[in-house]
């Protein structure tokens, strides 16, 4: 009983000995032996699981962790709040394109949408083609979209409402007279097909309509018509009469290009296009060739280039009309026009445009090379708008034929437009135009007719038509016509020059005063002047002779180029009179080969060189193409070059001897007045030709004509006047001639005085027997 009490009062004891202990320690510590100690509160979790306990002195806070907030202040208690999740999707939260944002406890993730899946190498999301896998059914076609697919019928095909599932289209049922009247159609799974009957073709396009094919302009129509041409329509006719029978064969129509221009390759080459029936021929039979081949072709746009054609088929086929522009372009032209214009009101499920062009054309035959024909009716509307006298023609620009599907092309709603260009760049003036044209095949020439010239410049012209066909550019050459005064000063001058020519030719070989080398020279210079203005007067304007004309040409490039190799042996005698004291005299056999010779060999390795440059559709003289008549001024050029050089050292020669102790005037005189004369002479002739370079040009003004024209009539004048008039020997010998002739006709006079008086003194015999009188 003792021990109880003792247990319980020790209990007791302890109890007040604790209780007063603690109430001794502030809140947040605890006693210890050597005093209050500072409790740590976090050990026991105080804050919860979404945040961080921090114990400080005496107390403790709590944080939140990431992805978490506190729903009263960031530093809380137990007491004063708590953490609770943050809902970055809501927030600042960024996913890549493509994917959404997830939000977890504490944080949040980045997952692809519906239909799109990660990629591999990267976080982005990829389509998931749902496609690849058969979820449309039969007769459907799938459609993937981004993240999603959907379903549509096959074309031929319908939905079922009911079922979703696609069923096939009776076209042949549904739509009346899908293949026109000329054809049965026959309905098949998901399509239909048009039979033709017999006659009629639908091209190998099945589902076209059928329309009549007529094979007639396949057959040759003259006797004349070459072997090549035959045997390409004997082709065509195969074709065309395969496409009227329903069971026959089909052609590709690839290969029946291939071999239409295979064909009109070895045309072409061969030259048998002549004449104009022929071409007529050959342009018709490609025409209706296209309008065959282009429904067969299959691809949208076909080229197709050989050795001497380029061609451009452009192809669209369907139940509608197509609509926009169709451009094509060959290597020489532009056409520009509408598929509304090569459909047509009649479209039978087809439509092509086609392009050819000749690379050859204009120089497979005598025919396209020089001049071109035109209508009458063009060439009477040409006279009768000018006064610039007869009118040449000449293809500048490669033959194109134009074909669209639509048969009516004799008048066009909706013109078209072809840019050609030019085979010669050269921009139009007042003596040559471009204009538009196309191949009459019934009046077998060129025609203006429907077609006006858009705009042209050197290099390219634009034409704007009414109607199709072959086409090309002709350039229309309008010579200038002579003007009266221009005749009248040509002719007299000519005239007056020829006579001093003569004039001179006769006192430098009869004059024996002044014989000498130079006197030689001038002589071989008067006849080839003589001859050259000769010629010139009778026959620079026989170009009607295209032989007679080459050799007109001929003989003044010999006779000119003569006349200026003579000039250039008297500078040099001039030169060797005056530099070279003890050798003055030149050797006429040196001299013929310099006055003839080299002229002669310059002309002779022209003619060869370039046969086709002497003689030109205005004059008779050397051609302006290929520079053909710089075989002319380039020797000129060099000589008057040459004999200005000897003139400069020779007049510096004499200022030197005139400044000399003791000049020999008399001599030195003499010397200066032939160099003066043949100064002034090379001024004459070379000035002429400065002038002459612009006279057979087709855009040489009126003054350069007018200049060259007065300088080349006088210069026989002027030639007489310096080296005979001016000349004091030759004066004298004029003086003496005219002194005997007058002498000779008193004495004649009187002689004839004489006779009259004593034969009034005798009267008339008479000879009974012939009864004729005798003096």
């Amino acid at each position: 009983m003792e021990l109880k009490w003792t247990l319980l009062v020790f209990l007791l004891l302890g109890l007040f000995l604790h209780i007063s202990g603690s109430r001794g320690c502030s809140p947040g510590y605890k006693a210890s032996k050597s005093g209050c100690d500072d409790e740590d509160e976090c050990v026991d979790n105080i804050c919860g699981n979404h945040s961080e306990c921090i114990n400080t002195n005496g107390s403790y806070y709590c944080n939140c962790k990431e992805g978490f907030r506190s729903t009263n202040t960031p530093n809380f208690t137990q007491s004063t709040g708590q953490c609770i999740d943050i809902n970055e999707c809501t927030e600042n939260a960024e996913c890549p394109m493509g994917m959404v944002c997830v939000n977890n406890i504490g944080s949040h993730s980045c997952e692809c949408k519906h239909g799109y899946r990660e990629s591999r190498g990267d976080s982005n999301c990829a389509d998931v083609n749902a496609c690849e896998s058969s979820v449309c059914g039969a007769h459907s076609n799938c459609t993937n979209t981004p993240g999603s697919f959907f379903c549509s019928c096959s074309s031929g095909f319908s939905k079922n409402e009911k079922n979703s599932s696609c069923e096939d289209i009776d076209e042949c049922k549904h739509q009346s007279g899908l293949c026109g009247s000329h054809a049965d159609c026959e309905n098949h799974p998901g399509s239909y097909s048009c039979k033709c009957h017999h006659g009629y073709s639908n091209y190998g396009n099945n589902q076209s309509k059928c329309i009549e094919i007529t094979c007639n302009q396949f057959e040759a129509e003259t006797q004349n018509t070459p072997e090549k041409l035959k045997s390409l329509l004997s082709l065509l006719m195969k074709s065309c009469e395969s496409l009227r029978d329903p069971d026959g064969g089909r052609h590709l129509g690839e290969a029946l290009l291939e071999n239409l221009f295979t064909s009109v390759d070895e045309l072409l080459s061969e030259g048998n296009l002549a004449d104009s029936d022929t071409l007529s021929q050959f342009l018709g039979a490609v025409e209706n060739s296209m309008r065959l081949i282009g429904p067969q072709l299959k691809e949208p746009v076909t080229r197709m280039e050989t050795h001497n054609t380029y061609a451009e088929v452009a192809v669209k086929h369907g139940e509608t009309p197509p609509t926009g522009s169709v451009i094509l372009r060959t290597d020489s032209a532009h056409f520009n026009t509408s598929w509304e214009t090569a459909a047509g009101d009649s479209y039978p499920g087809f439509a092509f445009a086609a392009l050819v062009s000749y690379k050859d054309l204009n120089t497979s035959s005598d025919y396209f090379s020089g001049i071109g024909k035109i209508s009458q009716e063009d060439e009477s509307r040409e006279r009768s708008d000018t006064k610039k006298g007869k009118i040449t023609y000449q293809l500048n620009s490669r033959v194109v034929t134009a074909i669209i599907s639509n048969p009516e092309t004799k008048q066009l709603t909706d013109p078209v437009t072809l840019i050609f260009k030019h085979v010669e760049e050269r921009a139009e003036s007042k003596v040559m135009n471009y204009s538009c044209v196309y191949w009459n095949e019934t009046q077998g020439a060129w025609s203006g007719q429907g077609c006006v010239k858009a705009w042209s410049s050197n290099t390219h012209t634009a034409c704007s038509c009414s109607h199709l066909s072959s086409f090309a550019v002709l350039m229309a050459l309008y010579p200038i016509k002579d003007t009266f005064a221009l005749v009248l000063i040509t002719r007299v001058g000519l005239v007056l020059s020829l006579i001093c020519l003569l004039l001179c030719i006769l006192t430098f070989r009869f004059c024996r005063s002044i014989q000498g080398t130079r006197n030689s020279i001038h002589l071989h210079l008067s006849v080839c002047l003589f001859i050259a203005d000769l010629v010139f007067l009778c026959g620079i304007s026989s170009t009607h002779n295209r032989g007679a004309c080459a050799f007109v040409a001929g003989l003044l490039h010999f006779f000119f180029l003569a006349a200026f190799c003579w000039m250039l042996l008297e500078g040099v005698q001039l030169y060797r009179m005056v530099v070279l004291v003890f050798q003055t005299t030149l050797k006429h056999l040196y001299m013929y080969a310099v006055g003839y010779g080299v002229p002669l060999i310059i002309v002779i390795i022209s003619a060869v060189a370039y046969p086709q440059g002497y003689g030109t559709e205005r004059h008779c003289w050397l051609s302006l193409e290929g520079d053909f008549i710089w075989s002319f001024f380039a020797p000129v050029c060099i000589i008057i070059l040459l004999n200005s050089f000897c003139f400069i050292i020779t007049v510096w020669k004499l200022a030197e001897k005139f400044s000399s102790l003791n000049p020999d005037l008399s001599k030195l005189r003499m010397i200066k007045g032939f160099t003066v004369t043949a100064v002034a002479q090379l001024c004459v002739l070379g000035g002429m030709w400065v002038f002459g370079c612009f006279l057979f040009q087709e855009e040489g003004t009126q003054v350069m004509l007018y200049l060259f024209t007065i300088l080349n009539s006088l210069q026989g004048a002027l030639i007489f006047f310096m080296h005979c008039i001016l000349s004091k020997t030759v004066r004298e010998e004029y003086y003496k001639l005219i002194g005997r002739v007058c002498s000779q006709k008193e004495k004649k006079y009187s002689e004839f005085s004489t006779n009259q008086s004593s034969n009034s003194q005798h009267p008339l015999r008479t000879d009974q027997s012939t009864r004729e009188s005798k003096i």
